[in-house]
C-alpha cells in the first residue's frame, strides 16, 4: 500500500493529466511510477552490461 499526501494544486495538476488520458488521478500515479521505475532498472541493465563487455 502507498499512501501519498499531496497539497490541492498538486491534486489538481494530477488531475488534470489524469483526465486527458481518461483515468483516475490513483491509476495515472500509478502508471507513472511503474513507468519511470522500468526505464531506471532498463538503464542500469544496459550499464552493467556495457561494463561486462567492456565498452564503457
Amino acid at each position: 500500500m502507498l499512501s501519498l499526501r499531496l497539497d490541492r494544486e498538486l491534486f489538481e495538476r494530477l488531475r488534470k493529466h489524469a483526465a486527458k488520458r481518461g483515468t483516475s488521478v490513483q491509476d495515472y500515479v500509478i502508471r507513472t511510477l511503474v513507468r519511470d521505475d522500468f526505464d531506471e532498472r532498463f538503464q542500469t541493465a544496459v550499464e552493467e552490461t556495457d561494463r561486462f563487455y567492456g565498452r564503457t
